[in-house]
């Protein structure tokens, strides 16, 4: 399969989000705990995500891991959609519906990426 050069660089930047994402959830915890202020375990889900989100970055550029750190990405942002985005939704929040379509997009991303990463051994090879 010949990957495309733009194609590299688009899941090379798509890992960066999720780099730059993850290191958001660490400094911004404090901010950010009233979106789990609801949710058993509070600002622990916090940084386990953005560690997780960092983790996966790491693993897709790095192509060790990626398909197994993108669908658990996908699965992470799922579990996002019910836990944080529907009852935002059901409360009538403005954003919910955005941040839903959003996630939706994210979990479409992770998974086409984690099943052509493999494809991608390193840049040489396009």
């Amino acid at each position: 399969m010949r990957i495309h050069i733009p194609t590299f660089v688009a899941v090379v930047v798509f890992a960066l989000v999720w780099i730059f994402f993850g290191i958001a959830h660490l400094v911004n915890a404090k901010a950010l705990s009233p979106l789990v202020a609801r949710i058993p375990g509070g600002v622990f889900w916090i940084y386990f995500t953005g560690a997780a989100m960092i983790l996966a970055g790491f693993a897709i550029i790095l192509n060790k891991w990626a398909k197994t750190a993108c669908y658990f990405l996908a699965l992470m942002l799922f579990i996002f959609i019910l836990v944080i985005h529907l009852p935002s939704l059901v409360r009538g929040e403005f954003a919910a519906p955005v941040n839903i379509l959003k996630d939706l997009g994210f979990i479409a991303a992770s998974i086409i990426i984690g099943n052509i990463r493999n494809h991608i051994r390193q840049l040489g090879q396009l």
